[in-house]
C-alpha cells in the first residue's frame, strides 16, 4: 500500500469520532454512513497494529495508544486545514517563490528594466533567478520556467514565444578604420573573429545568401568564449568582428559604438521563448510571470 496512505488514511475520521464521541455522530459531520467510519477506523488500527479505542453501546473513550495518535493526529488536521484555508483566501493571487532561468543577454536587456514592476505588482511573490548561458533543467532543477533565445530542442516543455530578434554581425568603427571593412563573406578570411562557442567549437560561419541559399565560410576565432557579453566588449573595444543577437546590442548599433557588417547575408531572427513545464495546474506565480513577460515583450516585437 502507498506509504503516504499507510499515515493518513482515517486520521480525519478518527479525530472526528474523537472530537464528536460518537461514531454516528462523526458520520452525520463528515457526510458517511455510521457503517462506513466504523470499519475506517477498524482499518486505521489494524494498519496501526495497536487499540485505538474502547467501545461500548454506551460510549467510546481513547485507549493510551489511541490518545497519543489523537494529540499528534490532531495538530497534524489542524496544519493542513490551515494550509488550506490559506490557499483559499489567496485563491488565483500570485505568491511564493518563483525560480526561473534566462540567460545573460536577456537579463541584461529586458528583464532588468522590467523587473522592479512585477515586483511592485505582486508583492508576494519572490523571486530566485539563474542568470547564466547554461541550459537549465526545468524538470531536474525544480525551475518553474526559463527563456531561452534560439532553436528549441524537442521536449515536452512549453514554449511561447515572446518576440524575435535577428542575428547581426558586427564590429566598431575603430576596428574597421584599421582593417577595412569586408563587403562579402569571403572577405572575412583574415580579420580577427570572436565567436560564441559553449559546447561545440565551429569551424565554419554559415550566412545566409540573398537569393535564399547559404554558404559557409572557414574560420579560425582569434577568441572563442560563452558569454555574449563578453563578445560585444571585445567588440567594442575594436579587437574584432562577431555575431551576437540583435537584442544584445541594439543600443550600441543604434548610438554607433557598433556598425552592422554584411546586412545581406544575415541569419533569420531567432525565437525568445519563455518555456515551461506544463500547462497542468500551472501556478499562480508561474502564470503571472509568463503573462508579465509576454506584455512587456509587445515593445520588442514592434521593433
Amino acid at each position: 500500500m502507498d506509504h503516504n496512505r499507510d499515515i493518513f488514511d482515517g486520521m480525519v475520521l478518527f479525530c472526528a469520532v474523537v472530537d464528536q464521541t460518537s461514531f454516528s455522530a462523526a458520520a452525520k459531520l463528515l457526510g458517511h454512513t455510521p457503517s462506513h467510519v466504523s470499519k475506517e477506523i477498524q482499518r486505521l488500527e489494524a494498519r496501526l497494529g495497536a487499540r485505538l479505542l474502547n467501545r461500548t453501546t454506551r460510549r467510546i473513550s481513547l485507549t493510551e495508544a489511541g490518545q497519543i495518535y489523537y494529540d499528534n493526529a490532531r495538530r497534524m488536521v489542524e496544519d493542513a486545514g490551515a494550509v488550506q484555508d490559506r490557499l483559499h483566501s489567496l485563491g488565483d493571487r500570485p505568491f511564493g517563490e518563483l525560480r526561473m532561468s534566462v540567460p545573460v543577454i536577456f537579463a541584461q536587456s529586458c528583464l532588468h528594466h522590467w523587473l522592479p514592476e512585477f515586483l511592485e505588482r505582486y508583492p508576494e511573490v519572490s523571486l530566485q533567478i539563474d542568470i547564466s548561458e547554461r541550459r537549465a533543467d526545468l524538470v531536474g532543477e525544480a525551475i518553474d520556467l526559463a527563456v531561452r533565445i534560439g532553436s528549441l530542442p524537442e521536449s515536452d516543455l512549453i514554449a511561447r514565444e515572446l518576440f524575435r530578434t535577428p542575428g547581426v554581425m558586427i564590429a566598431a568603427p575603430s576596428y574597421l578604420e584599421r582593417h577595412g571593412t569586408p563587403r562579402f563573406p569571403e572577405e572575412l578570411v583574415g580579420h580577427t573573429l570572436i565567436d560564441f562557442s559553449f559546447h561545440q567549437t565551429s569551424t565554419h560561419w554559415e550566412l545566409h545568401l540573398p537569393d535564399g541559399g547559404t554558404t559557409r565560410i572557414p574560420v579560425t576565432p582569434r577568441v572563442r568564449c560563452n558569454a555574449a557579453e563578453t563578445e560585444k566588449v571585445l567588440a567594442l573595444m575594436g579587437v574584432g568582428i562577431t555575431r551576437l543577437p540583435e537584442l544584445a546590442c541594439r543600443a550600441e548599433l543604434e548610438n554607433g559604438q557598433l556598425v552592422r557588417l554584411l546586412e545581406d547575408y544575415q541569419r533569420p531572427a531567432s525565437g525568445v521563448h519563455v518555456i515551461y513545464p506544463s500547462k497542468e495546474n500551472l501556478p499562480s506565480k508561474t502564470r503571472a510571470m509568463i503573462d508579465f513577460l509576454v506584455e512587456k515583450s509587445a515593445g520588442w516585437r514592434g521593433k
